[in-house]
C-alpha cells in the first residue's frame, strides 16, 4: 500500500506514544510493520535525497500532536503520550487530523492569525495554504511551516543538552552577531564568572572598548524568568558598574520583568526561547542549509520588442 500521508499517521503516532517514550525511528518501524509497507515504501526517500519520506511524515505527525499538547518532547528524540493525548486516546478516536487539534487552544494559537501576536511569537501557520492559495504563496506557506518547526525543534535539542552546552551556544550566536572579537577570546569571556549574578562577560567589539555582561537560564518552556531574577542581574551590574546587559533563557519572561527593564538606567536586552532560535536561524548557529529551490519566471525585458 501507499505510503499513509502525516494525518493518517497522527493516531498510531499518538497510540505508540501512549505505550511508553518513543523516537521516531522506533515507530516508523512498528507503523511500517502496522501498514505492511515493502522495503522499497520504507525506504523510498524524498525528491531532496535527504530523508525518507515515512520519517519526514512522522516527524510531521509528531510536530502537530505536540503544538496541540498531546506529546510531550522527553529530550534525547524521545517523546511520550501526554495526559491530554491518553485523554483523547480513551474516547477511542477513528482518526486524528488537523481538524481534531483545533480543539485545542494550544494548536489553534500556533496555526492561527492573531493580530495581538508579537513577531517573536508568530504562530508558524498563519500562511497556511489554502485551496485558493496561488502557488507562490504555497511556498511561503509551506516555508512559514518549516520555519517554525525549525525554531520548535531547536529548543528541543538545547533544553536536552547540559547548562555549559547552552553558554556555548550562546558564545557561538554572539560571535556570529559580531560580538567578542574571535571565538576563542569570547569563549574565554563567556562561563567564566560563574558567580554575582552573572554568567559572563563579552566584548562588544574587536577592540573590547566596551562590554557586555550575559546571564543563562536554561528553562523549560512552561518556567518564566521572573522579575525577581532579572531584577539580581541588573544588580550585578550596577556592582561591575556595567551599563549593557542580555539576558537570555530559552523559555520566557514574566510581565514584570519585560515591564521592569523599560526604565532602567541600564541597556537590558531580553531574550527569550523564541527570540533565541529566530537568532540562531538568522546567522546560522545550530542550523545549516537542507534543501534551496530557485524559482524563475519570465524576464519581460528580454521579450520586449523596441
Amino acid at each position: 500500500m501507499a505510503i499513509p500521508d502525516y494525518q493518517s499517521l497522527m493516531l498510531p503516532v499518538l497510540r505508540l506514544a501512549a505505550q511508553g517514550p518513543t523516537r521516531v525511528p522506533k515507530a516508523a518501524d512498528l507503523i511500517a510493520d502496522q501498514y505492511g509497507l515493502t522495503e522499497a515504501e520504507r525506504e523510498e526517500k524524498l525528491a531532496s535525497g535527504k530523508q525518507r519520506i515515512l520519517h519526514n511524515r512522522l516527524h510531521w505527525a509528531k510536530f502537530y500532536l505536540s503544538k496541540a499538547g498531546l506529546i510531550d518532547s522527553l529530550g534525547h528524540g524521545l517523546f511520550a503520550a501526554s495526559e491530554a493525548g491518553r485523554a483523547l486516546l480513551a474516547t477511542n478516536p477513528a482518526t486524528i487530523t488537523v481538524e481534531t487539534l483545533k480543539a485545542y487552544p494550544a494548536f489553534v494559537a500556533f496555526y492561527t492569525p492573531s493580530a495581538s501576536t508579537s513577531p517573536d511569537e508568530e504562530p508558524a501557520a498563519k500562511a497556511a495554504a489554502t485551496a485558493s492559495a496561488t502557488p507562490e504563496e504555497q511556498i511561503d506557506a509551506a516555508h512559514a511551516v518549516l520555519h517554525a518547526k525549525l525554531k520548535a525543534d531547536l529548543l528541543d535539542r538545547i533544553l536536552a543538552q547540559s547548562p555549559a552546552f547552552f553558554e556555548g551556544v550562546i558564545v557561538d550566536l554572539l560571535v556570529a552577531m559580531g560580538y567578542g572579537g574571535s571565538h576563542e577570546n569570547a569563549a574565554l569571556r563567556l562561563g567564566k564568572s560563574g558567580d554575582n549574578g552573572v554568567d559572563g562577560v563579552i566584548d562588544e567589539d574587536r577592540l573590547g572598548l566596551d562590554r557586555i555582561y550575559v546571564q543563562a537560564k536554561r528553562y523549560a518552556a512552561h518556567v518564566p524568568v521572573g522579575r525577581p531574577e532579572v531584577q539580581g542581574f541588573v544588580g550585578s551590574l550596577v556592582g561591575f558598574g556595567a551599563t549593557k546587559g542580555v539576558f537570555v533563557t530559552t523559555s520566557t519572561f514574566s510581565s514584570g520583568a519585560t515591564d521592569y527593564v523599560r526604565h532602567l538606567p541600564q541597556r537590558v536586552i531580553l531574550i527569550g526561547g523564541a527570540r533565541l532560535t529566530e537568532l540562531m536561524v538568522e546567522h546560522g548557529v545550530g542550523v545549516r542549509t537542507s534543501r534551496s529551490i530557485l524559482v524563475k519566471r519570465i524576464d519581460e525585458d528580454f521579450f520586449a520588442e523596441e
